[in-house]
Parts: structure tokens; C-alpha cells; sequence
């Protein structure tokens, strides 16, 4: 009589990058690490296939859903797919959580945003909240996401740099000083209690800026893997 196989223990995450950039899912997922290895769990960073190196448009945010399925149903079903607890979609506009969320609920994996854990963070409390961003035009995108998730009322507003992305993508000394003044803004002129640091990219500057300002800093990021572990019942460190 034979014994069947083992069940694999789920203690994966899938971190997807919706950017075809894989030294951004690099730096992501090493960000991950940091809050989700201390409770026992494996990060795993997938990058899109295709698509632009850093989303900025509402255009190539709406694309990238497809790359971001596409990814994470390949992962799952390859050997080690039976391991995944859950997903985190790693672009701040989520694109594609939703759906991918509703395709894989019969599997009991769940699919997480950074820009849904951003703004879960931001509007605790009720307090009033805003965004700093390099991407003009996904300032709509980034309002209509948090009127999704009913939290329009607290939202102060996307307070942008001065410089295009790709350029402060090539200059991390002037994207931390342009981001600065943009929470300086959204703190000082819009009444902000806390400032989302709107974009995955800009993860290493948002970390930076929560050392060295004395603004509330939400770090997309770590506020996704907090996120996550309160829904899978999982104690933070």
C-alpha cells in the first residue's frame, strides 16, 4: 500500500514586479524579506516578461495586469506552486489584485497591493492622508484607487516631484530631495498626518525618508507584508 505524498507547508510569498526591471524586483523583494523572513516565510520575486521598465502611465498600468497573472500562474504551476500562501502585487496601482484575487480564491491564495497596504496604513485611525509620487500621470489612477477602497474623505491629495521619473530613476540623491519636498508639501499645505511614498521603485527612497524626516512615512513595501500577515493571522515582529 502506498503512502501519499507529503502536502507542502505554504510558507512561500510571490512577490510579482509589474515593471519588466529586475533589479527593482531585486530590491523589493529583499524589502519583503525583511518583514515576512523573521515570521517564517520565503520570499520569491517575479518580474514581468514584458512591458516598460517602470510604469508611468495609466496605459502601461492597465497592461501589466496581464503580465502580472501570467507570472504568478506560471510560478504556480511549476514544482514548487503548492508552497505559495500568498501574493503581493508590487506596483502601487494593483494592477490586475482583484482579479487574480477572485481567480485564485478557490485555490486559498490570497492577493495583496502595495498600494492596498499603503493606503490600509495611511487611513488608520481616520486620519487624513496623502501621496508623493514621481508619476504625473498616474495621479487619477492613484485617487481612484483609494476612492476603491472607500477612504476618499481623508485623502488629501498626490503631491508630485518637480523632475520626470525615469530622470530621478537614474539620480536616487535628487529623487530623496525632490520626494522630501513633495511630503513637505503634502504635510505642511495639504494637512497630511501621514504621506504613501506612491511607487514601488521608490522603495529604497521611501526607506530613506522614514529615517530622515520627521513625517509620518508609509512605506509601501513593508505596509503590504504587515498587511498580509494580519490577514493570514500571522502576529507582526
Amino acid at each position: 500500500m502506498g503512502t501519499e505524498p507529503a502536502r507542502q507547508e505554504r510558507r512561500t510569498v510571490l512577490l510579482v514586479n509589474p515593471n519588466s526591471n529586475s533589479r527593482t524586483t531585486v530590491m523589493m523583494a529583499e524589502l519583503a524579506k525583511q518583514s515576512l523572513k523573521p515570521q517564517g516565510f520565503d520570499v520569491v520575486g517575479l518580474t514581468a516578461a514584458e512591458g516598460p521598465t517602470m510604469i508611468i502611465d495609466p496605459e502601461s498600468l492597465a497592461a501589466s495586469a496581464a503580465h502580472v497573472r501570467t507570472a504568478v500562474l506560471d510560478y504556480l504551476a511549476g514544482p514548487d506552486g503548492g508552497a505559495v500562501a500568498a501574493v503581493v502585487v508590487a506596483a502601487i496601482g494593483d494592477p490586475g489584485r482583484e482579479a487574480l484575487e477572485q481567480e485564485l480564491s478557490g485555490a486559498g491564495v490570497p492577493v495583496f497591493g502595495i498600494g492596498q497596504g499603503s493606503i490600509h496604513q495611511a487611513s488608520k485611525g481616520g486620519r487624513r492622508f496623502g501621496m508623493a509620487t514621481s508619476t504625473p500621470l498616474l495621479a487619477d489612477s492613484l485617487a481612484e484607487l483609494v476612492a476603491s477602497h472607500g477612504k476618499s474623505a481623508t485623502f488629501s491629495g498626490v503631491r508630485l516631484t518637480d523632475s520626470e521619473p525615469l530622470v530621478l530613476a537614474a539620480d536616487p540623491e535628487r529623487q530623496y530631495r525632490e520626494l522630501a519636498a513633495a511630503v513637505g508639501d503634502s504635510t505642511r499645505l495639504d494637512g497630511a498626518e501621514a504621506v504613501i511614498i506612491a511607487g514601488g521603485p521608490l522603495s529604497e527612497t521611501a526607506r530613506r525618508l522614514a529615517e530622515t524626516t520627521s513625517a509620518d512615512i508609509v512605506q509601501p513595501i513593508p505596509s503590504a507584508c504587515a498587511l498580509l500577515l494580519e490577514r493570514l493571522g500571522v502576529p507582526a515582529a
